[in-house]
């Protein structure tokens, strides 16, 4: 009978989906009674029967209290760890041993019988068998670093809510604003023509259907069956999954991947609100989490979300922190700002800083342009055109990003490879370190379609100074 009652459930959210929001959503949902409930390969056995509903996304919640009293697969062995209420401030994971770094903590760990009043999130995983055999989502030729196979998030609410409400970012306990998804500014989503290598779109829902965990810097725990573990496939997904939903596939395709990215947003700003610093420049590994955040803010009119810095002056993204203004050694304007951003040789250390201002034979190290090429600038190019195609440039509150975006993408580099080869000997000239290009066809196609730069950076998209009514 619970596995009907729970078929039912997940009918019901499907209808939503397909309906496009508020048509389908319900104000007063009727909770399923039972003891079991499964996600993902996770499974939660509990004390007695509860009301059990769930998120637009799909994710389970519970009336609470409750006392989980198994998981499945066990927690044994320092593997398939479950985290009550993962705290944002660790920089640590309780869920596998095998976490690199020194970030496993197993007191951090939750076993069974596990107490769940409102507020909490309980976070469960499934181990890899092993070990550096599996391949990296969206870069397959390298091998996955995380021990975590994937996650499932379970949240105890004091009670049932609307059918279309995201579930609470898993690092706020308060659960003081549900967000819904008749809310959403859909209205605001351009309905732009397909290029040639535009993707399937149900592979970008799959990829965000699952909870994205983000608080382990380095994507040390990422859940890597569909998680990336190195923030340039995090930059690189942003952009893609924003722009796919820019393109006019139908309005009610598109509603589960724009359910299942917002809430990605709303898991990252709950970690930001729970008094995370942010995730700084250092290499590849502090980008694609601002998009995310705006997008989501925007999309559900929070004022706060959408323009981050101004309830988090301090905050620190990868992507603003390595773009600046200077005078280049070859005349740009718009300049990358280093390993660490412009102050990296005080946290970091020689060669990690701002260097752009510099002739090459002054570089104390090849690292800085080595970065700019491989690992940030060309997986930002689908994130930059996103924000410009929905006018959001104003809420973002960096200029020099898409100055940069725009350098990257039309600046010829010929004469600069030529000359930091003559003056230092390093050679950048391999096709894929290359500027004018993203590292996705489709980013390169919707760039080369949308924003149409001639060489000089001179010409704006059409309606490029409008504003993006985004609190509106």
């Amino acid at each position: 009978m619970d596995r009907v009652i729970l078929l039912v459930l997940a009918t019901t959210f499907t209808l939503w989906s397909v309906a496009g929001g508020a048509a389908g959503a319900s104000d007063t949902p009727q909770l399923a009674l039972t003891d079991t409930v499964s996600q993902d390969g996770i499974t939660w056995r509990f004390s007695e029967k509860v009301g059990v509903g769930r998120f637009v996304n799909g994710d389970y919640y519970v009336v609470g209290p409750v006392t989980v009293v198994a998981v499945d697969p066990r927690p044994e062995n320092d593997r398939n760890g479950s985290v009550l209420n993962l705290p944002a401030l660790s920089d640590r994971s309780g869920f596998d041993s095998r976490v690199e770094g020194g970030r496993y903590h197993p007191e951090m760990r939750s076993d069974p019988p596990i107490q769940m009043t409102p507020g909490d999130a309980l976070i469960s995983s499934i181990s890899v068998k092993e070990m550096g055999v599996l391949p990296a989502p969206m870069r397959p030729a390298d091998k996955a670093l995380s021990p975590v196979y994937s996650v499932s998030i379970l949240t105890c609410l004091a009670e049932a809510v609307p059918a279309d409400a995201f579930r609470p970012s898993y690092c706020d306990h308060k659960h003081e604003k549900v967000y819904l998804a008749r809310d959403l500014r859909r209205d605001l989503l351009p309905s732009l023509p397909k290029v040639k290598d535009t993707p399937d779109l149900k592979e970008w829902e799959d990829r965000f259907q699952r909870p994205w965990l983000d608080v382990c810097f380095f994507g040390f725990d990422a859940p890597i069956a569909y998680m990336p573990h190195y923030a340039r496939e995090l930059s690189r997904a942003a952009g893609i999954a924003t722009l796919m939903l820019m393109v006019d596939f139908p309005k009610e395709d598109k509603e589960k991947l724009l359910a299942n990215f917002v809430q990605r947003g709303i898991d990252l700003w709950g970690i930001v609100e729970a008094g995370y610093p942010g995730w700084p420049a250092h290499g590849g590994h502090g980008s694609g989490r601002k998009w995310p955040i705006v997008f989501a803010g925007i999309m559900l009119g929070d004022e706060n979300m959408q323009s981050p810095y101004k309830k988090h002056p301090d905050l620190q993204f990868g992507e603003d922190m390595q773009t600046i203004y200077g005078k280049g050694w070859q005349g740009a304007t718009a300049l990358y700002g280093g390993h660490q951003g412009p102050d990296g040789e005080k946290t970091g250390g020689p060669g990690w800083g701002a260097y752009e201002h510099l002739q090459p034979r002054e570089w104390k190290s090849m690292m800085n342009e080595s970065y700019r090429r491989c690992c940030t600038s060309i997986a930002w190019v689908g994130e930059a055109l996103a924000v410009r195609l929905l006018h959001a440039q104003k809420v973002w509150d960096h200029d020099a990003f898409f100055d940069y975006a725009d350098r990257w993408m039309t600046e010829d580099d010929t004469e600069a490879i030529k000359e930091i080869k003559e003056q230092t000997g390093a050679d950048f000239s391999a096709d894929y370190a290359r500027q004018g290009q993203a590292w996705d066809p489709f980013v390169n196609e919707m760039w080369a379609t949308y924003r149409g730069l001639p060489a000089d950076g001179a010409k704006a998209t059409e309606a490029e100074g409008e504003d993006c009514h985004c609190g509106k």
